[in-house]
């Protein structure tokens, strides 16, 4: 038996009207593309290279390339090394276990109050969401300073007070970034909890399952992409936080609360030293990839 003819090639099957019609479709991202590309690929590259001279504000106007020296000096900087470790801690507070945790809760009980407890909430944790970050930082100063808020508080309810910025700087700055941030958190996982169906939490509460075990078998896990987004996109945003702290504490006292943020913008403008600044922002970069690929490959895993 003879094998069956090939059915012929219409007019759009063909490979070269394929790949016309493809690049047809990828044309409208045309401009987009090449405005990311000379917006954001241009400095980055432009930036990648700063990292490895010697590149100075104000002195010689000689620009040298020196390798991986801005790198190996970051590594055997203690000052560098405080800046990492302050960076570690401010993102786990104020992100990881602040914003998230406490954007979680406020989702989880406001979908349980009354319609005018969630207006008013919602209304004020997404006020102190949209401040701009200087205002946030200043009003967060004149809560924690000496003579600021906290302290009238607790002196009114005779217990002892401190100037907060000077013996937990870093600790004040993460409460500020937490009370600003909280609200991107709360809208995350308030909608992500609208998209529970009733009927299986109606068919948990007929099996018996308490409240604690209902939110830890079947909450949990039914919003578990958008705790990953909520993680992602909050630890992204902590990492590059430099506004709230300079205008609180300014990386002090000392180097209490510099991180690195504050240390590279110390390094480059401060003193300077712009190509072992951007060296430090490239690290910083590099760090917050890190977390990108964590949450990313998290995300990719099923329930």
């Amino acid at each position: 038996m003879s094998a069956p003819a090939a059915a012929p090639r219409g007019p759009l099957t063909t490979p070269g009207v394929r790949v016309r019609a493809r690049a047809l479709r990828l044309l409208p991202l045309a401009p987009a593309t090449l405005l990311l590309a000379l917006f954001l690929g241009g400095p980055i590259a432009y930036c990648g290279y700063l990292a490895f001279t010697d590149m100075r504000l104000t002195g010689s106007s000689a620009v040298d390339f020196v390798g991986l020296a801005n790198f190996r000096r970051a590594f055997a900087d203690p000052a560098f090394r405080n800046a990492v470790w302050l960076t570690l801690v401010f993102t786990v507070l104020s992100s990881l276990l602040g914003q998230n945790t406490l954007g979680l809760a406020l989702a989880v009980l406001m979908r349980r109050a009354s319609r005018p407890v969630r207006t008013a909430t919602g209304a004020l944790v997404v006020t102190a969401w949209v401040l701009p970050e200087i205002v946030a930082a200043f009003v967060l100063y004149a809560f924690f300073r000496r003579e600021g808020t906290l302290n009238a508080v607790l002196g009114f309810l005779h217990l002892p007070t401190q100037n907060w910025l000077f013996t937990l700087p870093i600790l004040a700055v993460s409460f500020a970034n937490v009370w600003r941030g909280t609200a991107f958190s709360m809208l995350i996982y308030s909608a992500a909890l609208a998209e529970i169906p009733g009927d299986v939490v109606e068919a948990a509460e007929v099996d018996g399952a308490s409240g604690v075990r209902r939110f830890w078998h079947i909450t949990l896990p039914m919003i578990r992409r958008s705790i990953g987004t909520s993680l992602m996109l909050n630890t992204l945003q902590t990492l590059s936080v430099f506004g709230l702290i300079w205008a609180m504490t300014r990386g002090g006292p000392g180097d209490r609360s510099r991180t690195l943020p504050v240390f590279m913008y110390d390094q480059a403008f401060s003193k300077s030293l712009l190509g072992y600044g951007t060296a430090v922002a490239l690290l910083l970069l590099l760090v917050g990839s890190l977390f990108s690929v964590v949450y990313l490959r998290l995300l990719r895993v099923e329930v």
